[in-house]
């Protein structure tokens, strides 16, 4: 069992050093789960059989003790050679192999309980949120706001509260599903998303936007324009560039599902939302990689709402609650 385990151990750790260097792609939650199960696997092994094992073995060398000490009695001797008094700890005790495994899973179980249904971190890779979040902040997704889903196959098991317009949301990359992405939810199934001159319209209705003084992002050392948006109730902040167009080509433009259901042009983007679907954009509207883009985020595909930034090592003001 000592060499079976080594041979596992090694081939998790070959795994995620060939994630790490890039030699392969990564998945977390598929790692995540196979580690609790085969760590599972070793706790209960450990439980019935192993432990169970050791334990009789140390009970059988006390009682081999005691009757060489009661033979030795009935020949009138009394004074016997020493035994370790560890020796029994030592037989109880669990190998290294176990340790790593079986001692492994409490822990394992919980961190996988916890990213799968409850909550799970994430760290902001680039400035398509800003100014609401900015590179290099860590934050907290909520998983079961829009309802509870199996783990690695993402398979919704309750309803929960659908995707609101507003709403901040992680949700698996359409063209790339094992990237997950950050974007704010525009548009809801049915509505229809206009985003033409830089002013974003939703089913023929202007959403308000009021201008702030201009932002002055420090990483590219320039000023953005700078506004207040009340979408859908909820008020947040977003940034235009001005030295950006607002339409697209239709070279930038890839094909997905559904794109049959927009239309471009030199103004922008008109988009009509299927069922079972959302449009998605990024804050930092001019500098996103969105849904204007590579189309609509279906539900399958919803990972969680991001609601908190517990941590920005370069920032430590930026930790709280966002919109």
């Amino acid at each position: 069992m000592a060499f079976l385990t080594s041979l596992i151990l090694a081939a998790f750790v070959g795994y995620i050093g060939a994630w790490y260097f890039g030699a392969v792609e990564g998945n977390f939650a598929l790692l995540l789960f196979l580690a609790t199960v085969v760590t599972g696997i070793y706790w209960l092994a450990e439980r019935f059989y192993f432990l169970p094992r050791r334990r009789r073995a140390a009970e059988a060398l006390q009682q081999s003790l005691d009757a060489r000490r009661a033979e030795l009695g009935r020949q009138g001797i009394t004074e016997v050679d020493r035994v370790d008094p560890q020796a029994q700890e030592r037989l109880v005790m669990q190998p290294w192999w176990l340790d790593w495994t079986a001692g492994l899973f409490p822990v394992i179980l919980a961190v996988f309980l916890l990213r799968s249904f409850l909550v799970e971190p994430f760290k902001i890779p680039s400035g398509s949120m800003m100014p609401t979040l900015l590179t290099g902040d860590l934050i907290l997704v909520n998983k079961f706001t829009y309802g509870f889903r199996l783990p690695v196959i993402n398979t919704k098991l309750t309803d929960g509260t659908p995707p609101a317009r507003g709403d901040v949301m992680v949700f698996r990359y359409p063209p790339k599903p094992s990237m997950d992405y950050i974007k704010r939810v525009i548009g809801v199934p049915g509505d229809e998303v206009a985003y033409l001159n830089k002013k974003l319209t939703i089913n023929g209705q202007p959403v308000s936007k009021e201008p702030l003084p201009e932002y002055f992002d420090e990483d590219v050392m320039r000023y953005f324009q700078h506004y207040a948006e009340d979408l859908g109730g909820k008020k947040h902040r977003l940034l235009n560039d001005e030295s950006r167009r607002a339409g697209l080509s239709e070279a930038e433009v890839i094909d997905f599902p559904n794109r049959e259901n927009c239309r471009y042009s030199v103004e922008g983007v008109v988009c009509k939302v299927p069922a079972g679907h959302y449009f998605m954009m990024g804050d930092n509207r001019d500098n996103s990689l969105d849904s204007r883009y590579w189309g609509f985020v279906p539900d399958k595909n919803i990972v969680g709402k991001a609601f908190f930034v517990w941590m920005n090592f370069g920032n430590l003001k930026r930790i709280g609650t966002f919109q």
